[in-house]
């Protein structure tokens, strides 16, 4: 069963149950992924549709800091709730030491040294580590690996 249909059977499935905060996070998803559907006209496989999950959580947690900057908790908590029924939807994430030894074999793989290489090695490290690592941790571990 791919991702997408999960998320259907998990949208039927809080129907039946009533529940309607992680009925409206499930519906905000699909639509998500039927909007870059039709925008780009294709069919979204797991890969692209984590990649999505992860823009939303990302989405999500930069409203929770306005949020809380702006005094307005009972939003924050709403976004946060969020989260966490976006969460169930990605891949089990990488540990900081296993980003770090992936991308020392990449940048080993690609003979990259030195900062002026960071985008060649980005672009590798974000096709294979995709949905399996925050790209904010990646980042920090290229830069380490450049750098030494």
């Amino acid at each position: 069963m791919s991702l997408k249909d999960q998320i259907t059977e998990d949208m039927k499935t809080a129907m039946r149950a009533k529940d309607s905060e992680r009925l409206g996070t499930i519906r905000l998803l699909l639509a998500a992924c039927k909007q870059r559907e039709v925008d780009e006209r294709i069919v979204l496989d797991d890969a692209a549709v984590v990649g999505l999950v992860d823009k939303l959580i990302k989405q999500r947690k930069d409203s929770i800091a306005a949020f809380e900057s702006a005094g307005r908790q009972d939003l924050a908590d709403k976004e946060a709730a969020e989260i966490k029924v976006l969460q169930v939807y990605l891949p089990q994430r990488m540990s900081a030491d296993e980003v770090l030894a992936e991308v020392r074999a990449i940048v080993a793989e690609l003979g990259a040294a030195g900062p002026g290489d960071m985008g060649k090695v980005m672009g590798v490290v974000k096709t294979r580590l995709a949905g399996k690592a925050e790209m904010g941790t990646v980042s920090a571990a290229v830069k380490a690996a450049l750098s030494s």
